[in-house]
């Protein structure tokens, strides 16, 4: 039966190339069947980096059937993936985020989780010697997860391994990093088409802290204030979608790539107090300017405090 490869809900650009990567070394490489699926439309970015390397979307799934194999990336957290996957036949997990818990298997695995920036810098070390029959979308998805996940080296959670992968998958593809990471950027920065309701969940992961229950949803741009313009009406959307959502809250924190801050939109007495206590910032008006946060996993998360 063909293996299941798949990231969280919500799916980036590491969730989206990463299950290619896994996929194609698990077919072509261990001679195991294994499909690259996703568990939702990939944002902009993402759609970018399927187009430029030549990648057909993924499809796109919504749950696992019960006894099915599957291999799970760029997350370890029960509540980014299938309901059924615990029914499911978990073969592996490779992941960079802090073990969550509560996923079941029905034996021993293999289980993968580095303190690095990006998934696809751990599937470059374990596919080793054999990345040389890589083709080159496959190091194109590589390269371009790692640029994402890093922001282009600004994110605090990129160490000195994401840096030597990407160069050395740059230099092997002939791309001029910085000029590759401007487009990447340019397209995740493209918001247009989308419905308050659908950036709010765009890049979002749920997170309780205190008894509260927040989705921390993070649009990552390089040009903040054509999502700033429109703060007044995702604010307006955000009990909306708390309330289908099952939370209480959603936090909105703006990423500017290139200043390396982030403004967290402010509805609320609640938001404003979560702004004071985890990062001693006071609102001015409806929003909050947060100089040098960028990472979700390692400087919004750990600090939310209500």
């Amino acid at each position: 039966m063909t293996i299941k490869v798949f990231g969280h809900k919500s799916p980036d650009t590491d969730s989206t190339g990463s299950p290619l990567i896994w996929a194609w070394y698990l077919s072509e490489i261990k001679g195991t069947p294994a499909e690259a699926v996703l568990l939702g439309t990939p944002n902009t970015e993402a759609a970018f980096m399927l187009d430029r390397w030549g990648f057909e979307q993924p499809t796109i799934i919504e749950d696992v059937a019960a006894g099915a194999p599957v291999v799970v990336v760029d997350t370890n957290n029960p509540a980014e993936l299938p309901a059924g996957i615990n029914d499911a036949d978990l073969q592996q997990i490779i992941d960079h985020h802090r073990l969550v818990g509560g996923l079941e298997t029905k034996g021993p695995i293999d289980i993968r989780i580095e303190p690095v920036a990006c998934t696809a810098t751990i599937m470059w070390k374990m596919i080793g010697k054999d990345m040389a029959q890589a083709p080159t979308a496959i190091k194109g998805a590589m390269l371009s997860c790692i640029l994402s996940d890093t922001l282009e080296f600004r994110s605090p959670t990129t160490t000195q391994e994401d840096k030597a992968v990407a160069h050395a998958l740059a230099d092997e593809l002939g791309i001029d990093i910085p000029s590759y990471a401007a487009e990447m950027f340019a397209a995740k920065s493209d918001v247009s088409a989308f419905s308050d309701a659908e950036l709010l969940r765009m890049d979002s992961k749920a997170y309780e802290v205190g008894g509260t229950k927040f989705r921390v949803s993070v649009l990552e741009t390089t040009s903040p204030g054509t999502v700033l313009d429109r703060k007044a009406s995702l604010m307006e959307t955000m009990p909306t979608v708390a309330s289908e959502d099952g939370v209480d809250q959603v936090l909105l924190f703006v990423v500017d790539i290139l200043n390396e801050e982030s403004t967290l939109l402010v509805p609320n007495d609640l938001v404003r107090d979560v702004a004071s206590r985890s990062f001693a910032a006071e609102a001015a008006g409806n929003t909050v300017l947060l100089p040098g946060v960028v990472s979700r996993k390692k400087q919004i998360i750990p600090n939310l405090k209500v």
